[in-house]
């Protein structure tokens, strides 16, 4: 999922954002929890303080770069008590998952075990066909950089209503769920274009990409993520839940506004779901420090061969997001002040995330709102850390 138009997996809240949102409102009166390195990130708490103010009941953040490590909270962390939101909090990551999925397959790459241009029939014989759909005409590439033309299986109305929105998701949020069922959701619908005509994002690429990883790994993705990138970068925050539904401590409880149609304004806690759900394209649990290790050692080369990094930092245009483009598992903007970023944001029901790292991974940035509203307050706060600061430059 990306920063620009989505599917109707905007019940996220991360629908039609404008990159232009530069103007931060006065610091709100907020709960916070700074190190002593505060003093070059002034801006960034202002966005976090008024992110607050406007309506997010918390928010966690860290960032990393020559001066040291920042760290703050604003907010509350559990609505009910007030308890204020925590600067080492665990959340759902969301879509930043594919990071770490598009990540494993080009170690797998280097390995000699798969190529990019192997057709996904290759490695999952039987499974993309019906309606159009033909997995022999889609590359692995593709899969990680959303060119395949699959249908989104979040743009599917009746896993919507069942799975995400209102009572469907009430009802339905402790049911273990099989990943080859949200691809045959998407197979029940004709390709939106031919493999390799443009870029689409679409989440059933990678549930797809997760679903390669097990069969050439020949075990679970979650142990080839863990082998390979948490316990090697020593991500002790990190984890997957498999068919759990709660979150490792420290943590804080997350919001939805459930889109009831007569109840517009009404917000459920969604703590707790069956992780199976999230399987391989939103399952990761991490922390904010944790996810600035991971894209740092990425982008300084620790965790891929320079073959494999270029591919990955390959890009493709977005023509929902003009301004972005797509490499393999991440993003690429140049924001207004002329910092060049990659980024990944990830959504899901009850949090909104983004990770975000310079070029060079020396200076890195992750915040977590627990909600999934007003996803348009993420951009001030990731101009604020980039392009606030004249003495900072990439």
């Amino acid at each position: 999922m990306t920063l620009g138009k989505r599917p109707r997996a905007g019940v996220v809240g991360l629908a039609a954002i404008a990159f232009t949102a530069t103007a931060f409102t006065a610091p709100a009166q907020a709960s916070r929890d700074t190190s002593p390195t505060a003093a070059g990130h002034q801006a960034t708490q202002a966005a976090i303080d008024a992110a607050v103010a406007a309506g997010i009941p918390g928010v966690t953040a860290e960032a990393r770069d020559d001066q040291g490590v920042w760290k703050a909270a604003a907010g509350v962390g559990d609505m009910t008590s007030g308890a204020p939101r925590g600067k080492n909090d665990r959340f759902r990551v969301g879509h930043i998952t594919s990071t770490f999925v598009a990540t494993v397959l080009l170690q797998m790459e280097a390995e000699k075990k798969l190529t990019l241009d192997d057709p996904v029939e290759r490695h999952l014989p039987g499974l993309v066909t019906g309606n159009g759909n033909d997995g022999r005409l889609i590359t692995v590439r593709q899969l990680l950089n959303h060119t395949s033309g699959l249908f989104d299986y979040f743009a599917d109305s009746a896993y919507v209503d069942t799975y995400v929105l209102g009572d469907g998701y009430l009802q339905h949020r402790y049911d273990t769920m099989a990943p080859t069922r949200r691809v045959e959701v998407a197979l029940a619908h004709a390709p939106v274009f031919k493999p390799g005509a443009r870029h689409g994002f679409s989440n059933t690429n990678d549930i797809l990409a997760a679903l390669i990883v097990e069969k050439v790994g020949g075990r679970p993705y979650e142990d080839e993520v863990r082998k390979r990138i948490i316990e090697p970068l020593g991500l002790k925050a990190t984890s997957h839940p498999g068919d759990g539904v709660s979150l490792p401590k420290p943590s804080s409880r997350g919001y939805s506004k459930l889109f009831f149609l007569t109840q517009p304004d009404r917000i459920d806690d969604v703590t707790e779901v069956n992780g199976s759900q999230g399987w391989g394209n939103g399952d990761i649990i991490s922390s904010a420090a944790d996810l600035n290790r991971f894209y740092g050692a990425l982008m300084r080369g620790k965790l891929l061969a320079p073959q494999q990094l270029k591919a990955m930092k390959t890009t493709v245009v977005n023509p929902d997001f003009p301004i972005s483009s797509y490499g393999l598992g991440i993003e690429r903007l140049t924001l207004g002040c002329g910092t060049t970023i990659w980024y990944r944001d990830g959504g899901t029901v009850g949090w909104l995330s983004l990770a975000a790292v310079t070029e060079d991974g020396r200076h890195q940035l992750t915040f977590n709102y627990n909600s999934d509203w007003r996803a348009d307050d993420i951009l001030p706060t990731l101009s604020a850390e980039y392009c606030a600061t004249p003495s900072r430059a990439h």
